[in-house]
């Protein structure tokens, strides 16, 4: 009779160093391992659980300003460094590990309604609602030591208040919005140029970091509109159901942009075909006031007037983690760090705070063998994502009553109207009352 006899080379799985990896030797035959599927299901929801336990998003406050912050912005060369305007007019630097002011000046009179660095990052444009634009060196360190005070490099006077202003990605210009869309140059006093397409003041204007001479705008008509500063001249207008507040470009997809609306959603465009949105974001009760795409442009953060902070994927509808505190108010400015790792939120009762992007994860340099752990794990829930035990877990949120409140009452609303206009659609002839799409729904008309 034939014997199986195992042979091993002892070579083979001795360390020649007590420092070597010993050596495992696997067989991932999948016959031999028939409870492979049911210990990965496993893992993956106990990861999924791991990380409701261990979320712990909130890592500090950077406190200094005596009013509320409603603009931020942070530098293209510094990971570090955050700019904040509040309403009293003050603007302060600030380095964010240490949480500490590195200078502030008494910037304007009124409301800081935008702020953004130039191109090169070394200096600060900052407007106001007093109908000027400053611009800032951002190292002010040999002036803060002899005490002469800050001043502004340059002061550009505006006819109007201004709301909102953006830097070109390359080129030393800039555009404000206000009673109209205006076009600057940093070595000129008047508006280059001047956009008006029928609106009576005009919230926001974005530069697209990608195709970097076409800019938008949000005016208080409720409408979108794109703009060419090659040519001069307006390209495309899209009127949507209700006013939009913030307008924010994806850095990687060079023709989608998000717009964050008074309707409590987020909507993204594709600039070629506006006549819809590629997609509609939802989840918040209240007015969304400012949004910010990470630097990956796979996700956005968004800040509302229902007191929470919402991370959406860019192609999913609703989001995937929800910040709030007892003590945060109305948001009016979030912000996305550089490194993609935290978010930056500024609201009405003089606080900015620092979040993670990523509710559970690690701070501390993680080991090789940490992270291949973590990186196993995230494979497993994204391979059992859609079970419907970790689907669940995933998708639970902790929210404050009111919101609870306000979503159960929103969502009653919703099913009333749909109840509606399905039983009109019952009653009336064919074709008369037609389905229409959610990402249709909002947008009124498209000019061209």
């Amino acid at each position: 009779p034939k014997v199986k006899v195992l042979s091993r080379n002892e070579e083979a799985f001795t360390r020649e160093r007590n420092s070597d990896t010993i050596k495992v030797f696997r067989n991932v035959n999948p016959s031999l391992h028939p409870f492979e599927k049911a210990r990965e299901y496993t893992r993956a929801l106990n990861a999924t659980k791991w990380d409701k336990v261990f979320a712990k998003p909130f890592l500090g406050a950077l406190d200094g300003h005596k009013d509320g912050v409603y603009s931020m912005s942070t530098l293209p060369t510094s990971l570090v460094s955050l700019v904040s305007g509040a309403c009293d007019g003050e603007v302060r630097l600030w380095n964010i590990p240490s949480k500490k002011t590195i200078w502030s000046v008494q910037a304007h009179n009124k409301t800081v309604r935008g702020i953004c660095p130039s191109a090169d990052g070394e200096q600060i444009l900052t407007c106001s609602a007093d109908s000027t634009v400053k611009l800032w060196a951002v190292d002010q360190e040999a002036v803060v030591e002899e005490e002469m005070g800050i001043q502004p490099i340059t002061t550009f006077m505006g006819e109007s208040p201004f709301s909102g202003l953006d830097h070109h990605r390359k080129d030393p210009i800039f555009a404000t919005s206000g009673q109209q869309v205006d076009l600057w140059d940093h070595h000129r006093t008047e508006p280059v140029h001047s956009f008006t397409w029928g609106a009576d003041s005009i919230y926001t204007v974005k530069f697209s970091p990608v195709e970097m001479n076409i800019c938008a705008s949000a005016a208080s008509d409720c409408n979108i509109v794109l703009y060419d500063i090659r040519t001069r001249t307006p390209i495309k207008k899209t009127v949507l159901m209700m006013t939009s507040n913030c307008i924010c470009w994806n850095p990687m997809e060079a023709f989608n942009f998000t717009v964050a609306n008074e309707d409590h959603k987020c909507y993204t465009f594709d600039m070629r075909k506006m006549q819809r949105a590629l997609n509609v974001h939802e989840d918040h009760v209240s007015a969304v006031m400012s949004l910010d795409y990470s630097p990956t442009g796979e996700e956005f953060v968004t800040g509302s007037y229902d007191r929470t902070i919402r991370i959406f994927n860019a192609m999913d509808g609703h989001s995937r983690e929800v910040y709030h505190t007892k003590r945060m108010q109305r948001l009016f400015a979030v912000k996305y760090a550089r490194d993609n790792r935290y978010i930056l939120s500024a609201s009405d009762e003089c606080n900015i705070r620092l979040w993670k992007a990523r509710a559970s994860e690690k701070i501390a340099p993680l080991l090789a063998r940490e992270q291949n752990k973590t990186n196993y794990q995230n494979k497993l829930k994204e391979k059992y994502q859609y079970a419907p035990e970790i689907k669940r877990i995933a998708r639970s949120q902790k929210l404050p009553k009111a919101i609870q409140s306000a979503k159960r009452l929103k969502h009653i609303v919703n099913e009333s109207k749909t109840r509606k206009t399905s039983r009109k659609r019952a009653h009336s002839k064919p074709g008369a009352v037609p389905f229409v799409s959610a990402k249709n729904k909002r947008v009124r008309r498209t000019v061209d």
